[in-house]
């Protein structure tokens, strides 16, 4: 690794302001600073990103595979680097592979693999996810029915166990499924637990919420809907300033006009984060693919089961930020935010990614300002090249 690196040229977002005219030095791996070009010292490999954007690497947490790999049907640290690789060919620095509801012993070896991962440094493994088995049937989706089920004292141990071994774990649970005193327990261990996959009211999801869940899982889907009477999980996302909320822009989850309405209606500090929920096809040519024994298809940019339910994504996070700002009409900068910062807000990770600024990450992406990709960086280190 080079100490000392300049890459000048560029106009540079750090996730917060805009800076023309400067450069972005990085050392050891971290931005040491944005300074006026004519003034960074001599010194170190210098690079040239004149004509480019460069804004904070994006950080997905909810990614099922990748590049022909999905955690589910082989949990091991080989697939979570293949996930990693995958999706860093479009923007992503940092991510959460993620386990949909499965056996308890798929659990356990996704666990075992990530904390391999963890241990081999991959480039952009960030922890994991855990969507489900904890969820509701009503509300179950792509999920199998028959391997749902309630969060058992084992269960709370093994994720307490992952928490503890990661540092970086996203649990989604149902209320029908997990108590509130589970919840507690989990936050107070530095668990992200997320609120999906379930049916409940608007008041029980806010009490969920005051028990410690920390986010929604894909806005909108498998939740409870916003209604006049009843706002459900939907209006418990929305009005609950301390929740933050993932969701899925790639026109199919979500209808465009709901996803503006959502932007617009949220109460702050948390805010609504974009994510992929990719599946195995992501960077590849791949039709269709197995989950759970059940054949997933790939048409027309949806991946569903064979009676149309939506499983999964087929879509990565370079072209959710330009969905939301070419369809959505949001400034680039907001729609740069929701793949970067707001994410790394909902992790609790915003001191050292989702930003750029002086001792975080040097973590960041170089694009056109058409929006196209020119390469991705991790760690001040080249992860990807167009």
């Amino acid at each position: 690794m080079t100490a000392k690196k300049t890459i000048s040229g560029a106009r540079i977002f750090d996730g917060i302001d805009w800076h023309d005219g400067a450069a972005l030095v990085i050392e050891a791996g971290h931005v040491k600073a944005i300074a006026p070009a004519g003034s960074v010292p001599a010194g170190g490999e210098t690079i040239d990103a004149r004509g480019l954007l460069l804004v904070p690497g994006f950080i997905d947490l909810q990614v099922n595979g990748g590049g022909g790999a999905l955690l589910n049907e082989k949990p091991s640290l080989e697939s979570i680097r293949q996930i990693c690789a995958a999706h860093a060919q479009f923007g992503t620095t940092a991510l959460l592979p993620t386990l949909i509801t499965d056996t308890r012993a798929v659990r356990t070896a996704a666990i075992a693999a990530g904390i391999e991962a963890k241990a081999a440094a991959v480039p952009g493994f960030l922890g994991l996810h855990l969507e489900g088995p904890h969820l509701s049937v009503a509300r179950k989706g792509a999920h199998d029915p028959a391997l749902i089920r309630p969060m058992g004292d084992d269960d709370l141990a093994e994720i307490l166990a992952c928490a503890k071994a990661l540092s970086r774990l996203m649990l989604t649970v149902a209320p029908e499924n997990a108590t509130k005193e589970q919840v507690r327990a989990l936050a107070d261990a530095g668990v992200v637990v997320s609120l999906g996959h379930t049916d409940v009211d608007y008041d029980t999801a806010c009490a969920y919420a005051k028990a410690g869940a920390r986010t929604v899982t894909h806005l909108f889907n498998a939740m409870s809907g916003l209604g006049h009477r009843e706002p459900g999980v939907v209006g418990a996302a929305l009005s609950t300033g301390t929740l933050h909320a993932g969701m899925i822009a790639d026109g199919f989850h979500v209808h465009p006009a709901s996803m503006g309405i959502a932007l617009r209606g949220k109460k702050g500090p948390g805010q609504i984060f974009l994510v992929t929920d990719a599946m195995s096809p992501i960077g590849t040519d791949q039709t269709s693919f197995f989950l759970n024994g059940r054949e997933i298809l790939r048409q027309g940019g949806r991946l569903t089961l064979a009676d149309g339910t939506l499983a999964g994504a087929d879509i990565d996070m370079l072209s959710s930020v330009r969905f939301v700002h070419q369809k959505l009409g949001l400034p680039i900068e907001e729609a740069v935010r929701m793949a970067s910062g707001y994410p790394a807000d909902a992790m609790g990770i915003a001191s050292h990614k989702g930003r750029l600024l002086p001792g975080t990450d040097a973590d960041f992406v170089l694009l056109t300002p058409e929006l196209a990709m020119k390469s991705t960086w991790i760690g001040g280190e080249t992860v990807f090249a167009a």
